[in-house]
């Protein structure tokens, strides 16, 4: 079964045709690199939570709006070699100083699938 990286992120809401070029140019890197697929999701209604929320995970402030995405692998095992290669990969290297979200901010894992209907 396929293996999948997710992610959950904060990005400033003005920055939305900014992070979809990102998130394109990125696709692109790390469909070269063995990904089968990248999806990008901006947040449309996302509750405020009272124990834990995906605007509590990323501290999100006023002015941004959560990102939920995933990427799909063939494997673990092409996923460990792609994503070594898609960190150093030139394209997205250029661009990695003016991220426009705080990766510091973003939360991301590793996932097997188990069920996939």
């Amino acid at each position: 079964m396929n293996y999948v990286d997710g992610f959950v992120l904060a990005v400033p809401t003005a920055n939305r045709e900014i992070y979809k070029t990102h998130a394109e140019t990125a696709a692109v890197v790390f469909k070269d690199h063995g990904a089968l697929k990248l999806v990008e999701c901006w947040g449309d209604d996302v509750p405020d939570g009272e124990v834990t929320s995906f605007p509590m995970a990323v501290k999100l402030k006023p002015d941004e709006t959560v990102v939920f995405a995933w990427i799909t692998w063939p494997s673990k095992e092409v996923r460990d070699v792609g994503m070594k290669k898609v960190m150093e990969d030139p394209r997205l290297q250029a661009g990695a100083a003016s991220m426009p979200f705080d990766g510091k901010r973003m939360i991301f894992g590793g996932f097997q699938m188990i069920v996939d209907a």
